[in-house]
This record gives structure tokens, sequence and C-alpha cells, in this order.
């Protein structure tokens, strides 16, 4: 039988499991297309698993039904989660690649407990929009001569004022929110902009401290437009410990699953 998992987490927050060594239900939450959710053993640990079924379509809702699974066992339990379109063939399949990493899994689960990820976009001016068309002038960019050297060391310019700017906005959101550890990743998106991606990782009981910090921060930038979600399980903080051995289907990308890093 196939196992579609979902995250791991330690097997002594469900109590049920004390008594068995075998897959038992999981009530009140379901998977990927309805299917039932499994509490499976492994050890110390337990995997959160659903059967799976070649035909079935990992789309886009599967991705969502996927990080619904992951957030609803992460109000309970510290979580690790696994990337979405994670499939192991066979019981022995799952159970090797546990065993083989359960020392990983364990100290990155002491590392995230009580932990929760709030993430945060945040919009900027792009501050070399008024030197683009200086240096991209119309028509085709040349590629020999002076004028295509020109323009690479032009361009590289720009990005590393780009850079800079982005770089002076992570540190002072960093100052502003004081978070045990971020993620950070900056996009050129629409004409004339960039999209600061935040991921910062803060003790889950300081959810509400670090909402207002967002709210003092979205009066002082008033050059950014910013927006806050959150608390989500530590997807950006998931080490990647494992290799990708036995999937049997490659799911799309959907936020916040496809971020995930406790890949088998």
């Amino acid at each position: 039988m196939a196992w579609y998992a979902y995250c791991i987490t330690e097997r002594q927050a469900f109590p049920e499991l004390l008594r068995h060594r075998k897959p038992i239900p999981m009530e009140a939450v379901t998977g990927i297309q309805g299917n039932q959710i499994f509490l499976y053993p492994a050890s110390d640990l337990a995997v959160i698993v659903s059967e799976y079924s070649p035909s079935e379509n990992l789309n886009h809702q599967a991705g969502v039904e996927h990080a619904r699974v992951i957030s609803d066992c992460f109000k309970t339990s510290t979580v690790l989660p696994f990337r979405f379109g994670t499939v192991f063939a066979d019981d022995e399949s799952l159970r090797r690649s546990i065993r083989s990493n359960q020392r990983q899994f364990i100290t990155n689960i002491e590392r995230l407990r009580g932990k929760a990820e709030m993430h945060l976009k945040v919009m900027l001016d792009d501050c070399c929009r008024n030197q683009l068309h200086r240096y991209a002038p119309p028509g085709p960019l040349p590629t020999v001569g002076k004028a295509y050297l020109s323009n690479l060391r032009e361009s590289a310019a720009l990005q590393r004022e780009r850079q800079t700017k982005a770089r002076a906005v992570t540190v002072q959101m960093h100052r502003m929110f004081l978070p045990l550890a971020e993620e950070v990743s900056c996009k050129r998106v629409e004409p004339g902009k960039m999209l600061l991606d935040i991921a910062h990782l803060i003790d889950s009981g300081g959810v509400e401290r670090y909402q207002n910090k967002y709210s003092s921060a979205s009066v002082l930038m008033k050059d950014c437009h910013m927006q806050l979600s959150g608390p989500w399980p530590p997807y950006h903080f998931v080490h990647r410990l494992t290799h990708h051995t036995s999937p049997a289907a490659a799911g799309n990308g959907v936020r916040p699953s496809a971020h995930l890093a406790a890949s088998a």
C-alpha cells in the first residue's frame, strides 16, 4: 500500500499511539480528496499519512488540503512538514526513510517545539525604476562589443542597488520584530516594484505581540505596502534532511506547502 505523507510529529503527542504499533485512524481530520488520515507510528515519531492511489490528481486543491492537514496537526503538536506530493511506495520505504533520518528529525522537533512562523510580504518601489529607461534603450539589447559590456556593467550596478535597498529594509524589519530566525527572498514583480518575502520564526506565545509590532510597522513604513499571515507551521525552518526517494507524483507549487523541507 502506498502512503501519502503530510508531516512528522512526536508520537507522545498522541496518547492513543502508545498502545499501538500499526497505523490507526485520526478522527476529525480528512486528507486530500477526503481520504482518511492515519497516525503511522515510527519509533518515537508519528507520521501523518493517508492511503494513496496513482489515479489521484495532486492538483491545486490537493495542495490546499495538504496544507490544511498540516495546520490542523500544528494546533496540537510540533510538526515537520513534508513537501506537497511526497509519496512512499509501501510500508518498508516509509519506515526506512524515518529510521535513517530519525536523529535529525528529533533534533528538528526539539529545536522547533513551541515555535511558529509568521509570514510578511513587503512591496516596495524599485529603487532603479527611474534609471531603467537610460540603460535599456528601445530595440533589441546588444549581444557583442562595447555596448554589450556596458549593458552588463550597468545591469550589475542596478542589481547591486536593489540588493542594498532590500537588505536595508530587511535589517529594519529584523530590528522591529526581533525574530528568533528569518528567511528572506526578494524579487522584481510588476514594473517598478520589488517584493520582499520574509518568514520570521517566533515563540508561539508571542503571536499577539508580533501582530502589535506589525500594526506599528505598517504605520512607520509609509513607503511600503505590507501583508501579514500566520501563525503557520515552521515551513521555512525545517532543514532539508532527507533525499527524495520514492515520490509517486510531483505536486504543483502551492503556498505555503510548496516551501516545505522535510521531504523524503
